[in-house]
């Protein structure tokens, strides 16, 4: 959580940019293309090592077994599969104060930054057939740390009472349960939203100005991993 008041500056400064244009990016595919396991599993072992490669077989494992489950399995499979790994904030991992890792680099490098866990999570979810359009990547305000925050959101419907999941308290809970956790804005591969209640929010324009959003689904191949200053073990 170090930092994270500068990183919400560079945030909003972003979400500024993409207000600016009205222009629309289509949605994260689900496809499994970039996901095939031998090939991550040999990158994930060279570029970090041997343990990587133990990690990235777990969670191949939880995407394997969990394929044919209830949505609410699958979000608590996930869930708890990525809150076993380590939280370390981003100037001490990666070397700059806000970098958002790609999930094999997540998964590499055995932690991130919250940012990390809410990406690793949708990205997960989206690979077990959970719809883009029930999940948001969400920023809020962590009132018990007086820190900004991100977590990931899953919306059974479009007017339900979201759920949360995230690294500081790892049960799944709906937000209205969450006292802790004020939301302030949130997004998804098409949109970007304005976040003043529990519920759904404000739609405040597309997410395809969001400029760490956009590189990261750029960077999601084995071909550009990056190692950290420290891998965590």
């Amino acid at each position: 959580m170090h930092k994270r008041q500068r990183k919400f500056s560079l945030f909003i400064l972003s979400c500024c940019l993409m207000l600016a244009t009205q222009g629309l990016i289509g949605p994260v595919k689900a496809s499994l293309a970039w996901l095939d396991e031998s090939t991550i599993n040999r990158a994930l072992i060279s570029r970090y090592g041997e343990r990587a490669g133990m990690r990235s077989a777990a969670w191949f494992k939880v995407l394997a077994s969990h394929q044919a489950s209830s949505e609410l399995e699958k979000l608590t499979a996930v869930n708890r599969f990525f809150n076993l790994f380590q939280f370390v904030d981003d100037i001490k991992l990666w070397g700059e104060a806000n970098y958002w890792a790609t999930p094999l680099e997540f998964i590499g490098a055995n932690g991130g930054d919250c940012e990390d866990f809410a990406i690793a999570k949708f990205f997960s979810l989206l690979q077990l057939g959970i719809p883009e359009e029930k999940m948001r990547i969400t920023m809020v305000k962590a009132t018990t740390v007086n820190q900004y925050h991100m977590v990931l959101t899953y919306y059974e419907t479009p007017g339900s009472i979201p759920l949360v999941l995230d690294n500081l308290d790892p049960k799944l809970k709906p937000a209205t349960k969450r006292k802790d956790l004020l939301p302030v804005y949130s997004f998804n591969g098409k949109q970007l939203w304005l976040n003043k209640e529990k519920g759904q929010g404000k739609l405040a324009g597309s997410s395809s100005k969001l400029e760490k959003w956009t590189n990261l689904k750029q960077r999601l191949n084995v071909k550009q991993l990056r190692k950290p200053k420290h891998l965590l073990e």
